[in-house]
């Protein structure tokens, strides 16, 4: 949010941080409405925060799960697909990428893997937010394939994602889609898309 307009969508204008919060906010009612439980936004409108402010919030809160949610972006357009992350050391070259995307907003480095490590022994609930991330995921991908053709399983995967760190609970990070895709951004612009993910997570 803010400054920082996270990846630039296939058309022009169209940006990460206006579409992740259109489908933040909705998420947050489908929750609410369905779940009967408190959702803390850690921003409902236009401004910047920190990867370090985000988790910070949560653990503030006192939360039981931490969701952060983004769009994806690829050099190569032709990329789609929806993943979904958990905090740990990568696994593949794809998922480095896309963290090194992701944490390029912090001032950290991410050859800081001794810190990473201990973060992670200390505080990161992996077990659990592998359940959440596979149950998530699952009804992610099973809700889209209902309503929309092509849509491709990315996966669950591990990348060392500094937005997850140092939350005190069960945390994942979901690609939502690509918006580097010219048939994805366009799905992603639209409201009935954006209601479609947020049902499909809840």
């Amino acid at each position: 949010g803010g400054a920082d307009p996270g990846a630039p969508g296939y058309f022009k204008n169209i940006w990460e941080k206006d579409i992740v919060l259109s489908i933040a906010k909705k998420l947050a009612q489908t929750l609410r409405d369905r779940l009967q439980c408190t959702v803390v936004l850690t921003r409902s409108s236009d401004r910047k925060l920190t990867l370090e402010e985000r988790t910070a919030i949560a653990n503030t809160q006192r939360a039981d799960l931490f969701i952060s949610l983004h769009c994806n972006a690829a050099k190569n357009r032709k990329l789609k697909g929806i993943e979904t992350y958990i905090l740990n050391l990568a696994t593949d070259d794809q998922a480095i990428a896309v963290a090194a995307r992701e944490n390029a907003t912090s001032k950290k480095n991410i050859s800081d893997l001794e810190y990473i490590l201990s973060d992670l022994m200390k505080y990161a609930k992996i077990e659990e937010s592998t359940r959440l991330a596979n149950v998530v995921h699952k009804s992610f991908v099973r809700g889209m394939k209902k309503s929309y053709s092509g849509v491709a399983d990315l996966g669950v995967k591990q990348a060392p994602f500094y937005v997850l760190l140092g939350a005190r609970m069960p945390s994942i990070l979901i690609e939502t889609s690509f918006i580097s895709n010219k048939e994805e951004c366009k799905r992603l612009m639209s409201k009935s898309y954006q209601t479609a993910i947020s049902n499909a997570i809840t």
